[in-house]
């Protein structure tokens, strides 16, 4: 057993005063074999403490329905960060934005339209409650009170950028402590008056989060909380991407100068990120300030190790200026993790998405095209089927809300695409012996920060040729969680790829010896890769990404699938595996 308390303006461990040099490292975000050594890297760059999320959507994908193993094992990751010497910092949801999708939040919560986020609703609360009482029991052993690493637990998480319920924080502050969280507890926020006087709490610490201007952000933490250790909670020293923009960089200079007035003023920090890992499947999120922005799947945010887990010029440049402040060993890395360059894997094999309806999804029929969340899907993508009659002159197709891109398909024929963050019609003539529309929607990630949280996806209103709502809807809910009942045929000679509809294609790639490598789909458009039956993610040629990384532990010795499903068409149905990652310009 072990007492983390507050005493003055200093952290005591042990009754010692101690500083907290502490990274952000997100279990669900690396391969479990890399857990060692991202934590090792961590630790030899001078820190002493580890900073983890908790999801609850990866926890609780269903209703009841928990996981934690694998990849979502926290209590074995926060057990080896205390073997390997590290105080663990946890900060345990709800709610944790991460721009994860939904910010941890399960989609499932959205089938109930009266329900209520992150607020005293006492149908939101139970489902909070319910959570907890599965997961705070799997964190108190782990507690340092009960011998375990973990120093220090977040209530809810930049609450005062969403809103002001203080009786919503107490009770989840209430919940904690009542379910024998007896370690430090903390809030953070953003330096801004508004932000702190929504998050704070009485009897929790407060920590503030920034990239810069320590000497103000420290400043006016203290005219709300005049006593007390500084600590920026989130240090952040890189940045995220969103899709159709530029690659976010920050040089390491600024970082040196930040992290070293931040630590001349005696403050304690935490890197956000330190390792910022991937963002496997669909689970990347969005953001919402002018118009909806989707993350890639990469977040190797530019930080001290990059996605793949190599020490970055930041690292050694943080590195220079910890010596300045504390004594540090000689540096000592980790052997690092082989790359390969694998070469050209030629699609052989494909299987047309309409074609294969039956073995991927359970039709359901209703009168009015419905959201995922109320047809029991979280992910992926949903095929909206009807038939208009005929005829009808040139009409436009209304997509009254679409969320978040939906391609159009008339007797098959593909005749455009219909975005969120664009005009949202398209025209169409319907002959005198009707045809059959088909509107294909993706959900590319739900809203993880602000305002416009609450985030349904699919179709969520109605579809309108001119002022007139179409009705009577077969509907085919694609989650694309798993791929095995697919029957593939093989290209037959010069055969060209199908570029008139979505396919899947199918290629198997033979290696000796498994390493970290990155998949290039030059000349595809846009869609998802899936590795021996894993979904690595999301491509798109918009860009910024052009590489998707592929941990080692993902293949294997002797034949690998690969499986690329591709939403327009491939000039060439190969892709590339490269031994270096792409991020964009």
């Amino acid at each position: 057993m072990a007492t983390f308390k507050v005493q003055g303006d200093q952290f005591m461990y042990e009754g010692a005063p101690v500083r907290l040099l502490s990274g952000a490292i997100h279990y669900f975000r690396v391969v479990p074999e890399y857990w060692t050594d991202r934590l090792l890297k961590l630790k030899a760059c001078g820190l002493n403490a580890v900073e983890t999320y908790v999801p609850w959507n990866i926890h609780e994908p269903r209703k009841g329905e928990f996981h934690f193993a694998g990849q979502n094992d926290l209590e074995s990751f926060v057990r080896l960060a205390g073997e390997l010497g590290l105080h663990v910092i946890v900060r345990p949801s709800p709610y944790i934005c991460a721009e994860w999708e939904f910010g941890g939040l399960p989609a499932w919560l959205l089938e109930d339209a009266n329900l209520r986020l992150r607020c005293y609703d006492e149908s939101y609360l139970k489902h909070v409650d319910e959570y907890f009482d599965e997961l705070l029991p799997r964190l108190k052993p782990l507690l340092c009170t009960n011998g375990g690493p973990v120093i220090a637990l977040q209530i809810e998480n930049e609450y005062g950028s969403y809103g002001n319920d203080k009786r919503y924080l107490s009770y989840i502050r209430d919940a904690m402590v009542g379910k024998g969280m007896d370690v430090l507890l903390f809030t953070s926020d953003g330096p801004e008056d508004h932000m702190l006087q929504g998050g704070m709490i009485d009897g929790v610490l407060a920590t503030v989060n920034f990239g810069s201007k320590p000497t103000e952000a420290f400043h006016k933490l203290r005219e709300y909380q005049a006593d007390g250790p500084l600590m920026c909670m989130e240090f952040w020293n890189g940045w995220f991407d969103h899709w159709m923009e530029s690659h976010q960089t920050r040089p390491p200079s600024e970082v040196a100068e930040a992290l070293d007035e931040m630590l001349g003023a005696g403050a304690s920090v935490n890197f956000y990120m330190f390792h910022g890992g991937t963002n496997f499947g669909f689970y990347n999120g969005a953001n919402h300030v002018h118009q909806y922005e989707p993350t890639t799947n990469s977040y190797d945010y530019d930080t001290l190790l990059n996605e793949s887990g190599e020490p970055t010029p930041k690292f050694y440049a943080v590195r220079e200026v910890l010596e300045k402040h504390v004594q540090l060993p000689a540096l000592q890395l980790p052997e690092p993790i082989a790359k390969r360059a694998y070469g050209r894997v030629v699609m052989k094999l494909q299987a047309s998405l309409f074609e294969q309806l039956d073995a991927l999804s359970e039709p359901v029929l209703r009168a009015c095209p419905e959201p995922m969340e109320k047809l029991g899907q979280s992910q992926g993508y949903i095929l909206y089927s009807t038939f208009v009659r005929g005829p009808r002159s040139e009409a436009q197709l209304t997509l009254q809300e679409v969320r978040d891109r939906a391609l159009v398909f008339v007797d098959g024929e593909h005749r455009g695409v219909i975005e969120r963050w664009s005009p949202r019609t398209l025209p169409i003539t319907v002959p005198e012996q009707g045809v059959r529309l088909d509107i294909l929607v993706e959900n590319m990630g739900r809203i993880n920060y602000g305002p416009y949280l609450r985030d349904p996806k699919g179709i969520t209103e109605g579809v309108r040729l001119d002022n007139q709502f179409l009705y009577g809807w077969t509907m085919y809910p694609l989650p694309l969680s798993s791929l095995i009942e697919l029957v593939f045929t093989e290209v037959q000679g010069e055969e060209k790829p199908s570029n008139s509809h979505p396919v899947f294609y199918k290629g198997m790639l033979e290696i000796d010896q498994p390493a970290d490598t990155f998949i290039t789909l030059e000349g595809w458009t846009k869609g998802n890769v899936f590795i021996n039956g894993v979904h690595l993610g999301r491509y798109w040629e918009v860009g910024p990404t052009k590489t998707l990384y592929i941990p080692a532990p993902l293949l294997r010795a002797g034949v690998n699938e690969f499986i690329v499903f591709e939403l327009h068409g491939t000039a060439e149905a190969v892709v590339t595996l490269t031994d270096q990652a792409d991020l964009g310009a």
